[in-house]
């Protein structure tokens, strides 16, 4: 009796650490080779449309504003986090290359969920951004600045990186002595650290704070923000001007629909009934790539500034290039 005691001390101390894990990815789904081509088309558009923003906020000197450093922040935190997830997901599924090693798998965690973590707490300095704009109109230039936005957005790099890190390092003390499948289509917090056969209530509650500090917690402070914000337009009398108002949080809101309500919606749907893992793998998979392929549109067609800035950097080129052609006329012999 006392030898097995021993035997359990001895096994419970020692760390089983796989080689590397293998992705399930969909099952008994025929043809899903399609969704995954649809993903890369979602990619694509994803860098075309973040990759434009970035041109025209860089380009036009009026967009060097504390409001489109959030913007930038945003559209960045966007084509990191997809460039995270879809080219490794695409070389998983399309070219079946389900095992990942160990580490990769750890890495490909902290940085899919930290990038998350980032486009969730930047959406909360745009309502910030929003909230003083309506709120405050006539101190919006000195409580709205460059160097408090850049505090608040290294903030949330600051705390999702720290947050992550101590993620992974809990997921690394696990021993996976049963299964090394993962069933999803990345390696997803939830399903790793299930396939623990020691203790990993740690990580159940890490990934409950985790939900919180990331989805729900920046989700209330937005809605408190435009409850105060609609509160403020109802003190406005004109309804033209309400209406002037609001439109300048439209593309805002928008953004906070697009990514937040999938994500809650899924967690809390997988917490109280359970879903098919197809049915959440494609709803997980939806939620992180198709916002960050919509937001560039979104703030491309719904915000008059940006709107104006693209006009008058396609006016500027087209009247250069003209200019060129007149200079090329002019001075051949």
């Amino acid at each position: 009796m006392a030898q097995i005691d021993n035997a359990a001390i001895i096994f419970n101390s020692t760390l089983v650490r796989p080689t590397g894990f293998y992705l399930s990815g969909f099952t008994n789904i025929p043809h899903a080779k399609y969704f995954y081509v649809f993903l890369c088309f979602v990619y694509i558009v994803t860098v075309l449309g973040n990759g434009f923003l970035f041109l025209v906020i860089y380009l036009d000197e009026a967009l060097h504003t504390p409001k489109y450093m959030i913007v930038f922040n945003l559209a960045f935190a966007d084509l990191c986090g997809s460039t995270a997830l879809i080219p490794k997901l695409l070389d998983t599924f399309l070219f079946n290359r389900r095992y990942i090693v160990y580490e990769a798998c750890l890495s490909y965690l902290f940085f899919v969920f930290m990038f998350a973590g980032v486009q969730s707490w930047t959406l909360v300095t745009m309502a910030y951004d929003r909230f003083i704009a309506i709120c405050f109109p006539l101190r919006y230039h000195t409580i709205v600045t460059k160097p408090a936005i850049g505090v608040m957005l290294l903030f949330s790099w600051v705390f999702s990186i720290s947050f992550l890190s101590i993620l992974v390092k809990l997921i690394d003390r696990l021993s996976f002595c049963r299964s090394v499948v993962v069933r999803t289509f990345f390696c997803d917090n939830g399903p790793i650290y299930r396939l623990a056969c020691n203790d990993n209530s740690l990580n159940i509650v890490m990934a409950s704070i985790a939900f919180f500090v990331f989805l729900f917690i920046p989700f209330i402070m937005i809605a408190l923000t435009y409850v105060c914000i609609s509160i403020a337009l109802k003190r406005i009398a004109s309804g033209e001007e309400r209406l002037i108002a609001f439109k300048t949080c439209t593309s805002h809101l928008m953004l906070v629909a697009i990514f937040f309500v999938p994500f809650i919606s899924t967690n809390i749907a997988t917490v109280a009934s359970g879903l098919h893992p197809n049915a959440r793998i494609i709803n997980s998979c939806l939620t992180h790539t198709i916002p960050a392929m919509l937001n560039p549109i979104i703030y491309s067609l719904k915000t008059e500034e940006v709107l104006n800035s693209i006009k008058k950097l396609y006016h500027r080129n087209k009247i250069s290039g003209v200019t060129r052609k007149w200079g090329v006329f002019l001075s051949f012999p």
